[in-house]
């Protein structure tokens, strides 16, 4: 089935994605009163392999507990990856006890369209015996080198999927990247060296309907780098970026939000075009540039996600 570019199965705003360890509980309310648009409470890397089945108690009681869709966030579990003994309970416990209270699971480390199917039908058999109605989501993480090369698999797997997130550290691992930061430019690279990885994201998500989003970055206190890695992710058309830690919060929403000179901008394209297109003329001119029917639709891409912005700050 083709689908056009930019026509997004499901629009959400996802400008932030603070990640929450399901084993701290004192950092639910945290992220309940934080100012990220998305929250996933995490049941993977983030928990010990002692304390996985605890994790997920926890993340039950925090579903059910607390109005996360009160503050305008979406909310979503990271259930650990399908080669572990835990990926098959985490659906079922997580679905049977709080299918009504999220709204997408979470895949890591998906490699093919098989680990996305499985899982996809294990929910439909969940929410037809407890009688769900609204239908949860799926979003995968791309973090091996063969999710990479089998990405356009992955973006068809599903019709609950919605989008695909980069995980820059396990990545790196597999691509055996001489580093170890995650999501942090190596000096020796003359540029970007996930650039390939970012842009082959975007251009699946994009061609099938899915939002874009870029991974971790791991050191926190380092906001500059923070800043310049979401800048670009941005800049190519990620909607949004992985928080993890709250400090990364707000320099995410601002830079994955349009400014007021852009929005200002978007306007001035929208309301010109719709003369000329009275007119019948193919172009017209904004502040000195030419401007056709392909600058309405980069203009509409702005005002959607203003209007995101607003609909979740009333």
């Amino acid at each position: 089935m083709k689908k056009k570019i930019n026509n997004l199965i499901t629009s959400r705003l996802h400008r932030s994605e603070l990640a929450v360890p399901g084993s701290s509980l004192n950092f639910f309310e945290k992220a309940f009163n934080s100012d990220a648009d998305y929250v996933f409470l995490d049941l993977e890397d983030s928990v010990a392999i002692g304390d996985k089945v605890p994790a997920r108690k926890n993340v039950i009681a925090a579903l059910n507990e607390i109005d996360w869709r009160a503050k305008g966030k979406t909310i979503s579990v990271r259930i650990n990856s399908s080669d572990t003994k835990f990926a098959e309970n985490d659906i079922i416990n997580i679905i049977s006890y709080a299918g009504k209270k999220i709204d997408t699971i979470l895949i890591p480390k998906v490699e093919n369209k098989t680990d996305v199917s499985k899982i996809d039908k294990l929910i439909s058999k969940i929410e037809k015996e407890k009688k769900l109605i609204k239908k949860i989501g799926l979003e995968c993480l791309i973090e091996t080198a063969l999710g990479m090369i089998n990405i356009e698999d992955i973006a068809k797997s599903s019709k609950r999927l919605e989008a695909l997130h980069f995980g820059p550290g396990d990545y790196a691992a597999s691509l055996r990247a001489r580093t170890t930061d995650i999501g942090g430019l190596n000096s020796n690279y003359p540029g970007d060296q996930w650039h390939f990885a970012l842009s082959k994201i975007v251009l699946t998500c994009r061609a099938f309907g899915l939002r874009p989003i870029d991974g971790a970055f791991d050191n926190f206190k380092d906001h500059k780098s923070y800043i310049a890695s979401a800048k670009r992710a941005a800049a190519i058309g990620f909607e949004g970026k992985w928080a993890i830690h709250p400090s990364q919060i707000e320099h995410a929403n601002k830079i994955f939000a349009p400014q007021k000179d852009e929005i200002t901008k978007a306007k001035k394209i929208i309301k010109e075009l719709k003369k000329i297109k009275k007119s019948r003329k193919g172009v017209a001119q904004v502040d000195g540039k030419m401007i056709d029917t392909a600058s309405i639709r980069m203009a509409e891409n702005i005002i959607k996600i203003d209007n995101l912005i607003k609909n979740k700050n009333k």
